[in-house]
Formats: C-alpha cells, structure tokens, sequence
C-alpha cells in the first residue's frame, strides 16, 4: 500500500489516475471520500479529497479525524496536503505557493485529537511541519521556476465566513497566509507520527487590502494554480526517500504521559 498520501482539491486529478477507490470504516465516522489508490510517476499515492469528491462538505465540517484515520490504517506515513489560502502581505502574492513552515490556530470547535482518554498524551508542535519534505518541495518549485515562500505562518480559522477587516488587520501582524483547513489536519497527523507537509496556493489578499473576499474570484486563481501544484507533485513526489529520516515520527517518545 502507499506511503504517500495527498489530501487536497480536484486540482490534484490530471497527475494522478486512480486505478482504485477503497472505503475504509474508522472508529470516527466516515471520511471525506473514498480513498483513491493510484501512481505518479512510479510512485504509489493515497489520494483523499478532503471536501468530497463534489466538493459539498465546508472546512468547518469536515471530518479530520476519520480522515486521516483512514490514510494511516492504509499505511501512509507521509501527507502532503494542499490548501487554497488568502494573502496578509504585500509580498505575498495572488498565484504565489508557500510551503507553510508554522501555523496559528484560530479554529473554535473542531474535534482535535485522537487521545480524549483514558490514554493521555502531550505531542510537542514546536516545529511541525516535515522538514525533509518541506526542503523538496521548495527546491522542486525554485526548479521549476514557480514563484515560491520557503517560510510562511498559516492562520487557520474556523470558516466558512471569511475574515472581517478588523480580524485580518490583526491576523497579519502575526501570519502570512491564512486559510480554513490546515489545523487539525497537521495536529492529528503529528498524533499518529505521520509526517506532514503544506503546499499552499495563495487565491487572493485577504480584506486588510480593501478590497473585499470575493468567493467566486478565489475559485478562478484556484483553477490557475492548479497547475502549478500539479507540476510540483509530478516533480517532487519521486523525489521523497521511501525510508524516513526526518525525525518527525520521533514525536511518538515522549508524548505519552
């Protein structure tokens, strides 16, 4: 079965084919989807829509628990998760891809982790994104020319509203992007010392530029980096070693009380 598994969008279809749709049951409900077993280029992926395959489940109400259950009972080790994200700065720009290197949780009533007892336990978040896959991955997109932030702080918010200008004022004095769906995806994975990595697109500058979120204007520059994020997969995904050096697993150790 895959080590690499993708959660994202119907961007991520056009490199990879699936030639396999698997219902796995979690002690958690239902995931998203099916997940989807398939190739890119010689390398074997788990695929999980993380909206649905119609994309009719919003960021609030998405099962993150019973998704990433699933990919790891498949035995995934490795996410790479792919985001739509709006803009706090100026540099940061519409069409641009981040490869998040820490997050803020704003997020108020999401279900965020596996151990609620009578098994107790503590991970540590200081750094928690994968660094070996982060290095690819920003490596790959400077290969291929696509304009990318090595760092950037993703501000995750509860949704599906969008931000009101006072929020976002605030937001950007701390974060460079921010989005609806990264936490607790990345939290949970960490959970099951699953390693985790983010591409995120950014679609639009939040509403701190005065100009407000358009729904609809973020679907379109979504579509446009859709290709970006599929030349980035295609390009980085053989890159990624089968055996894991990166120490994210290590979490494991010490988080139990």
């Amino acid at each position: 079965m895959p080590k690499i598994g993708i959660i994202g969008g119907s961007g991520v279809y056009g490199v990879f084919e699936p030639r396999e749709s698997i219902k796995v049951h979690t002690p958690y409900g239902r995931p998203s989807a099916h997940v989807e077993i398939g190739e890119i280029r010689g390398v074997e992926v788990a695929f999980l829509p993380r909206h649905g395959k119609t994309h009719d489940i919003p960021p609030h109400l998405v099962n993150y628990r019973a998704n990433i259950w699933a990919l790891h009972e498949l035995g995934v080790e490795r996410i790479i998760g792919i985001t739509a994200v709006g803009s706090l700065r100026e540099e940061y720009k519409p069409g641009d891809i981040v490869i998040t290197d820490q997050f803020i949780d704003f997020t108020k009533k999401r279900d965020y982790t596996f151990y609620e007892g009578p098994r107790v336990a503590h991970f540590g978040m200081a750094d928690p994104f994968c660094p070996e896959m982060r290095k690819i991955f920003y490596e790959t997109a400077k290969e291929l020319q696509i304009p990318v932030h090595e760092r950037g702080t993703y501000v995750c918010i509860e949704g599906p509203r969008f931000s009101t200008r006072a929020e976002s004022f605030m937001f950007r004095q701390f974060a460079q992007i921010i989005g609806m769906t990264l936490v607790p995806e990345i939290v949970l994975a960490r959970e099951l010392g699953m390693c985790y990595v983010n591409i995120a697109a950014i679609t639009d500058y939040d509403v701190w530029a005065e100009k407000p979120v358009d729904a609809q204007e973020v679907v379109r520059v979504m579509q446009e980096n859709n290709e970006k994020v599929r030349r980035l997969l295609l390009q980085g995904i053989p890159k990624i070693p089968e055996e894991r050096k990166c120490g994210c697993a290590d979490v494991l150790k010490t988080a139990f009380v």
